[in-house]
């Protein structure tokens, strides 16, 4: 199944989660996303059909290891286009918020380059 950018951040929200609090509920993925909680319930649904998440006999939220491949990619190009853009010029708060959009639908080659670009500035 192809994710669509909103199944993306949920996966990336999940993984965010996951590092800061060791365990992710749909209200904390609620909060952090600033959605409803029905918005949550259908999305993990969702996600869970597919075979991207997995709950854990508490009920908390759990990434497979697609899931987890799938939200580790994104968020490596979150954090490493965040890091360019600022390189550029882009202050924080905008390069955060840009790679935040750019990181669902820039190509692995250009994302390649732009990552290799960055290595050499640092």
């Amino acid at each position: 199944m192809e994710l669509h950018e909103s199944g993306e951040m949920y996966l990336e929200t999940i993984l965010v989660l996951k590092n800061r609090f060791g365990y992710v509920r749909s209200i904390d993925i609620a909060n952090e996303l600033g959605v409803s909680k029905p918005s949550v319930s259908r999305a993990v649904a969702l996600l869970k059909d597919n075979g991207y998440i997995t709950f854990d006999p508490n009920g908390m939220i759990l990434l497979t290891d697609s899931g987890k491949n799938v939200a580790e990619k994104i968020y490596e190009r979150h954090n490493i286009l965040s890091q360019f853009l600022a390189k550029l010029g882009v202050n924080e708060t905008t390069a955060a918020h840009d790679a935040c959009k750019i990181e669902h639908i820039i190509s692995d080659e250009t994302f390649d380059i732009i990552k290799k670009k960055l290595s050499e500035l640092n």
